[in-house]
């Protein structure tokens, strides 16, 4: 039997915290094909990400009731205001009880945890957003990706595509993973280095996280105030 990995698309998404990992897992995918890959939303339309890029669904949420992993990419204000996105959290809850896998990448963790999925389990997300974890339950963890029985998180952005290689070990053993990241030439070399987080003053990003909190959830009070006091 065919095992999905569905990617969850909704308004707003940073296009690295899908793209990345999505192109690891399609590469899974093209090697064994006993997997594939859907991009699932609420319907098929075109949708805004947080660049000038545009997204659409492969998959209506209908049409992939039951993946083998599901992964929820993240975003900045967008993000926030689906925590309160009903339908979303429904289906994410839905196909999370016989999934295998349960993912994230950057903020997405924040959904899961508005879904209710991560309660007493560790998980990491944007070092910017990652505190907001414990509102719902969580531990949490600052590593590039958590691995916390079937919930697997990633940290911002780029660390989707560290998750997914990691993922893509678990399923398929090490040669496959190193043949992916062979395939996709992943070999990181930043001109400026390595993030020095030790001497990194991260404080100065949190009057600007409570502004986009409480402008995505300004008419979900009870919402609000779970994630602000």
């Amino acid at each position: 039997m065919t095992k999905t990995l569905a990617f969850v698309l909704y308004p707003g998404i940073t296009p690295l915290d899908m793209v990345g990992p999505l192109q690891v897992l399609s590469a899974l995918a093209q090697i064994d094909p006993s997997f594939d890959v859907a991009v699932v939303g609420q319907d098929l339309a075109l949708l805004d990400t947080d660049t000038p890029l545009k997204l659409a669904p492969s998959h209506t949420f209908n049409q992939v009731p039951e993946p083998f992993a599901l992964i929820v990419p993240g975003g900045t204000e967008p993000t926030l205001a689906a925590l309160a996105d009903e339908a979303l959290l429904s289906w994410i809850r839905k196909a999370a009880l016989t999934a295998e896998v349960v993912g994230s990448v950057c903020t997405g963790s924040l959904i899961l945890g508005a879904a209710g999925l991560l309660d007493g389990r560790r998980a990491t997300s944007h070092w910017g957003f990652r505190d907001l974890l414990a509102k719902f339950g969580a531990t949490p963890v600052a590593e590039r990706w958590v691995q916390d029985g079937p919930v697997l998180t990633a940290a911002g952005v780029s660390a989707g595509v560290d998750m997914a290689l990691h993922l893509v070990e678990r399923l398929a053993g090490e040669q496959t993973a190193r043949t992916v990241q062979l395939l996709i030439e992943y070999d990181p070399q930043p001109p400026l280095g390595g993030i020095d987080w030790a001497s990194t003053d991260l404080d100065f990003f949190k009057p600007h996280a409570r502004s986009m909190v409480e402008s995505a959830l300004a008419e979900h009070p009870a919402l609000l105030a779970r994630l602000t006091t």
